[in-house]
């Protein structure tokens, strides 16, 4: 059953990742996320983006990952595709602004599944907060080499207009560019907490990664 609370104590480090962030390898994508898990993701989204999977590799990875978030107790989102989503009852989806309407997705997912929507204005937040999204995934915080569609950074100052205008109750997310070194001022400007992709792919070490980025979070 959603939890608005418990949603926003979750995302509180939130990993974005597909195989196109992995050397576009399965084994190495699983590896990652396990590790990830351990030093203490909360929301894992599988957004696999120009990938090499063929749909059943794609509901297959998505199978695994998702058994791992069951195990460590971490929320589980599809990007974008609805009816993976479905198939595999994942706990919420993600769709940007381009994506199917926020309407036509409730009703695809029914009551209980978690909607999250990207908004870069003051004015997608607001709609898609009158749509009745769950949570919102505002940037690009930081110009980023992850994420092609991320758009031109809107900065902590962006995330803190759109804060004020939907109020402390919608939870918020940013995400582009955010690093260990600037993700407290993402915090600071009014998000719940911070989506990451490089932040914890390109770390020596996923786990200490996502520990350090948990205690920025915690300590702000």
């Amino acid at each position: 059953m959603k939890d608005r609370n418990i949603l926003r104590e979750k995302m509180g480090v939130y990993f974005v990742v597909g195989t196109q962030d992995c050397d576009y390898s399965i084994e190495r994508t699983v590896a990652i996320v396990a590790d990830a898990l351990q030093g203490g993701v909360g929301t894992l989204q599988l957004r696999d983006k120009g990938s090499k999977l063929t749909a059943d590799e794609r509901d297959e990875l998505g199978r695994q990952l998702q058994l791992l978030c069951r195990e460590s107790g971490a929320l589980f989102f599809v990007n974008d595709d609805v009816d993976l989503a479905i198939r595999l009852q994942a706990d919420g989806v993600h769709v940007g602004q381009d994506d199917m309407q926020l309407a036509e997705v409730r009703e695809a997912v029914g009551p209980n599944m978690y909607i999250g929507v990207s908004a870069a204005t003051i004015e997608e937040a607001l709609a898609a907060q009158a749509g009745g999204v769950d949570c919102i995934g505002v940037g690009a915080m930081y110009a980023t080499s992850s994420k092609a569609d991320a758009g031109e950074p809107i900065g902590p100052e962006g995330l803190r207009v759109i804060r004020e205008a939907v109020g402390r109750e919608l939870p918020i997310v940013g995400i582009g560019g955010i690093t260990l070194q600037n993700a407290a001022e993402v915090i600071r400007a009014g998000a719940d907490g911070v989506a990451v992709i490089s932040a914890i792919t390109r770390a020596d070490s996923p786990s200490d990664a996502a520990r350090a980025l948990q205690g920025i979070v915690r300590s702000v």
